[in-house]
């Protein structure tokens, strides 16, 4: 029967709709009177809202067919413009064009103009179906804002709750009606009978899968959870599991309300009441698993709302009545028939249910409040992250808007008041599941890839799947709040037509060709850097910086490449910016200047190699080895162990020593000072010695040992010795003033030390008595005494490093 009404169905709608659209493309004529009969429409302010969807579902049609039709034959159209700019500019009022040229322009012209006509009748059309649906939704917006601004009487008058009890005694009245006039007829009655079993057998099976079945759920949910048998993938098996919690008493429900259909007792009303029963019933046990979920009976980490035990139990029953509460909204519509009462009836019946879903959230929000932020690593205070900051945000709106809802039921908006409370609870219901399938998802993180040592809250992905959760939450977040489905479906309309770029028109489906053209161009790129440095430039004799500089060079032309290819790819034309590009690359020449020109030194460095890695360099104060050298900087890691980034332009505009880069070989300088009266030829012999004695000092040229001057307190001498590598210049230095310390002391020669004598004239001044006068003697040098005046008293030897003052 079913096949039947759908292939006759089908069988009147196709010459329908091979009326509007045919082989040719839309029937105009068909659209023409639509849209007049639309337009009519929206001036009608009695038309019901039903027959103004139905009108714009119509309208949207025909539009994506005027769409569809201004993309036909834009090759050709292309191709014919192209050919027509082949020919060149047309002639002047003076001048004369060839003939055959002048008729091949016509021509084309002709051929140009009869294959844009369609185009244009197809945007025309276009543009009208969008004013009527635009003006469509504009006055289904203001009939909902006044639906919502409507003013009832005030339900705070007792006058009108005898309106509320009478709705609810009649509609008690018209359910007995219903069920004694069903039992009263006798077909009813023998089918009842006839049907007993079944209905008996289902409303047994309904009892026991409402009553019991939720909890066997329920108990298993929690007795895996608690399971140390499964360690990885436990958390993601238990939401698999919670799913039954639903499953079964959606069965029951069903069950229940095959019962009730089958026992033949029913009308109108309880007809209504039972298809409203699932849906109901659905309400308050998903709102029954959803607390289990966010608020579960043992504590578990993955739930970022961090809650005592009694506050997760509080919780668990709040959310419980929310949904009770919720149920008992969608029962009233078909129980009471809202149409076909007063004002004063609905208003008295509603605000109620207002209160109480106000008075929950408020609750709820004070369970919210013990929220308990994450221990800090340290001993420091925990600082409340995102989360934390947006749960108590949220907490306070939860008692912001149910007081804003009293105050506005109570005058009378009682519309506008049920849509705040009842949209704000199903919004948090919506912010909870989005919990839980963050959670899930870092589960599976976790189950397959385990758990990390940074913790799965650090790692990508699932910050990413947050991300997109949040995006996916916004459109039903606004269908909660009243945003028509149209008005979404609209939204997305336009977001896929895109946007005007120069004279390009970017869609999504551009922006998606370019990011996935330019990711395998980079990908490409990536893999063909690696094959480069990993495979064919160790096996040239390149050194190790030229075939860095050609790995970074593969790798900025290959990304420009993947770039220009992913913007032909996507059809972005880019022409049109050229001007605003060139006035705004002004600007930004001279803001990124220093960028600019470390980037050209980066590239001059790699290019002329003055500097490679691993070179032991010296940039004014800095000295170390050059770790890293990229297009903007250059890292030299000092002898100390730190790095200094460098900016590649000081590299190339100031002095720089290059200790290493030819070879490793350098010199090395040790100034040595003797005492006067030494024998110098004897210190020489000396000196060459222990020079030559090193393993890392080359004999070819050999090193040289010169006696420099005669100095202020010593003979100075240099030794001069090339090192093999002269990095190990510090070491040798040491080795070898070692070494000089301990033949001097076998050979007994002094290494004197500068001596500055201090006099401390008026010693009396220091509080102390005057001392004797020391008694005047010759310097070690040979120098004679100096004369002492009377009131010079002491005399001190300072010895250059500042060690301390001693009597001469």
């Amino acid at each position: 029967m079913l096949v039947l009404v759908l292939a006759a169905t089908l069988a009147q709608l196709g010459p329908l709709r091979a009326q509007e659209a045919g082989p040719e493309g839309p029937h105009y004529g068909a659209w023409e009177l639509l849209a007049d009969r639309a337009e009519a429409a929206v001036e009608n302010p009695d038309m019901p809202e039903s027959e103004l969807e139905a009108l714009r579902a119509r309208v949207v049609d025909y539009r994506l067919q005027f769409l569809e039709a201004q993309a036909v034959n834009q090759d050709r159209i292309e191709t014919l413009r192209e050919q027509i700019a082949a020919l060149g500019e047309p002639p002047g009022e003076d001048e004369v064009e060839a003939p055959e040229i002048a008729e091949r322009r016509r021509e084309l012209t002709e051929r140009l103009a009869e294959r844009q006509a369609p185009l244009l009748t197809a945007d025309e059309a276009f543009r009208r179906a969008d004013g009527i649906i635009g003006s469509i939704d504009r006055v289904l917006r203001e009939r909902q804002a006044d639906a919502l601004l409507t003013l009832w009487p005030t339900p705070l008058n007792p006058a009108n709750w005898w309106a509320g009890v009478n709705v609810l005694i009649s509609s008690g009245l018209t359910l007995y009606g219903e069920v004694y006039n069903a039992w009263l007829d006798p077909a009813r009655r023998s089918e009842m009978l006839a049907d007993l079993p079944i209905t008996l057998g289902a409303l047994a099976l309904a009892a026991l899968l409402l009553l019991r079945g939720r909890g066997w759920m329920e108990q298993l949910t929690v007795r895996l959870l608690q399971s140390t048998a499964i360690l990885r993938g436990r958390t993601v098996a238990a939401f698999a599991l919670s799913l039954s919690q639903l499953l079964v008493p959606f069965l029951g429900l069903t069950l229940l309300r095959t019962a009730i259909l089958s026992s033949r007792l029913t009308g109108p009303t309880i007809e209504l009441l039972v298809d409203a029963l699932v849906p109901a019933g659905m309400m308050v046990f998903f709102a029954r698993w959803l607390s289990l979920q966010l608020f579960p009976p043992i504590t578990d980490p993955g739930i970022p709302i961090r809650l005592p035990d009694e506050a997760r139990r509080r919780g668990r029953v709040l959310a419980l009545m929310l949904g009770l509460t919720a149920a008992l909204r969608m029962i009233h519509e078909p129980l009471n028939a809202p149409d076909l009462q007063s004002d004063a009836a609905n208003s008295a019946l509603i605000y109620p249910l207002v209160l109480l879903a106000g008075f929950l959230l408020i609750r709820l929000s004070r369970v919210l409040k013990n929220h308990e932020l994450p221990e800090a690593a340290d001993e420091t205070a925990a600082v409340p992250g995102f989360f934390d900051r947006m749960l108590q945000l949220v907490a306070r709106v939860c008692v912001v808007l149910p007081v804003v809802a009293a105050v506005l039921g109570a005058v009378g908006y009682v519309t506008a008041a049920t849509q705040i409370v009842f949209a704000l609870a199903a919004s948090l219901a919506l912010a909870g599941v989005m919990i839980i399938l963050h959670r899930l998802i870092t589960a599976i993180y976790i189950a397959v890839l385990g758990d990390r040592h940074d913790g799965p809250s650090e790692a990508l992905v699932p910050a990413l799947a947050g991300m997109v959760l949040a995006i996916v939450a916004i459109p039903i977040l606004a269908v909660i709040w009243g945003v028509r489905e149209t008005e979404l479906f609209e939204i997305w309309v336009r977001f896929r037509e895109g946007f005007a770029l120069g004279e390009t028109r970017v869609a999504p489906g551009n922006i998606l060709s370019f990011i996935l053209v330019f990711v395998i161009g980079f990908l490409v790129t990536r893999a063909l850097q690696g094959a480069l440095s990993a495979s064919v430039l160790p096996k040239t004799t390149m050194e190790r910086g030229a075939q860095k500089a050609i790995t970074s060079g593969v790798g900025y032309v290959g990304i420009v490449i993947a770039a220009l290819v992913a913007f032909s790819t996507a059809g972005i034309d880019l022409s049109g910016l050229a001007i605003v590009a060139g006035a705004l690359s002004v600007g930004i020449g001279f803001g990124l200047q220093n960028i600019v020109s470390n980037f050209v030194s980066g590239v001059i460095l790699l290019i002329e190699r003055p500097v490679s890695e691993g070179d032991w360099v010296e940039v004014g104060p800095v000295m170390g080895t050059v770790s890293r050298i990229s297009v903007r900087s250059t890292v030299i890691e000092t002898f100390d162990r730190s790095e200094v980034i460098v900016p590649n332009a000081d590299l190339i505009s100031n002095a720089v020593t290059n200790y290493t880069k030819s070879n490793t070989t350098g010199r090395v300088i040790i100034p040595v000072g003797v005492a006067y009266g030494t024998d110098t030829r004897r210190v020489e012999r000396i000196l060459r010695e222990i020079i030559e004695a090193q393993p890392i000092v080359a004999l070819t040229p050999p090193p040289s040992v010169l006696f420099l001057s005669f100095g202020a307190d010593a003979l100075e001498f240099e030794i001069r010795a090339i090192l093999r590598d002269v990095n190990f210049l510090w070491s040798v230095k040491s080795d070898v003033n070692h070494e000089i310390a301990r033949r001097f002391a076998e050979e007994g020669i002094e290494v004197p030390f500068a001596q500055r004598d201090i006099w401390l004239r008026n010693p009396e001044a220091l509080g102390g008595k005057p001392a004797q006068s020391p008694p005047k003697a010759p310097l070690e040098t040979g120098t004679p005494a100096q004369e002492t005046s009377p009131s010079t008293e002491l005399h001190f030897d300072e010895p250059p490093d500042g060690g301390g003052l001693e009597d001469e």
